[in-house]
């Protein structure tokens, strides 16, 4: 991924801030086996747990044969993003239909090692990270590979444990642009409020407080 300079993340803590706050929903990108293929992309929820992106797929996934071939995997998580209108970033004394449009988001790759768990203790031990994260006012059964509801259905599902070894994070709102562009495209998004707008303008108004103008150009 691209990341110019001033869309990087200011330290480690901001990416890991903000994938605490939404579910961390992403994709899961794995090469094909077979060289001539595409790559195969899986949606899921997973977890962030220490240096770990953990997860859980149906046994029947068409993935696995080529994550048990894999050394290496990625997953991606996007969010906040907007289109930004042409007319909105144009510069002072340009016209605004000769404005250049752009997109705003926040991005977050994580390059990984893969580890396959397949005995049921390892499963119910990620289904049980899993359940903390995603629904930590709890609601739900123990998760036992041996007794409960839950464990006559681990022998459907497989884990992945995935090492991180690389973070890329990019976060895309402007930061090269003064403090009114940037003040002025928030509104223009907060006004409009629609997708993730609204997410867009306060991760933008957010990076304007805590980082200010750096790199403008």
């Amino acid at each position: 991924m691209l990341v110019f300079p001033e869309n990087a993340p200011v330290d480690a803590a901001e990416w890991r801030t903000w994938l605490e706050g939404p579910e961390m929903f992403g994709a899961l990108a794995v090469n094909n086996t077979d060289p001539a293929g595409a790559p195969l992309v899986v949606p899921a929820h997973a977890t962030l747990t220490g240096d770990e992106v953990v997860l859980h797929l149906a046994r029947v996934n068409p993935v696995w044969k080529h994550l048990e071939a894999a050394t290496e995997v990625r997953f991606v998580v996007t969010g906040d993003s907007a289109y930004v209108r042409n007319d909105w970033r144009a510069k002072p004394g340009v016209p605004p239909a000769e404005g250049v449009p752009t997109s705003y988001y926040a991005s977050v790759q994580f390059r990984c090692g893969v580890q396959v768990v397949d005995d049921p203790a390892g499963i119910a031990e990620v289904l049980t990270w899993q359940f903390a994260d995603l629904q930590p006012d709890g609601g739900h059964a123990e998760v036992s590979p041996t007794d409960g509801p839950y464990a006559r259905m681990l022998p459907a599902i497989r884990a992945l444990r995935l090492p991180v070894r690389e973070v890329v994070a990019s976060f895309k709102y402007d930061d090269e642009k003064p403090t009114e562009h940037r003040e002025r495209v928030a509104a223009h998004l907060e006004e409009r409020g629609r997708g993730s707008d609204a997410g867009a303008a306060a991760q933008q108004r957010r990076r304007l407080r805590e980082v200010g103008e750096r790199h403008v150009r």
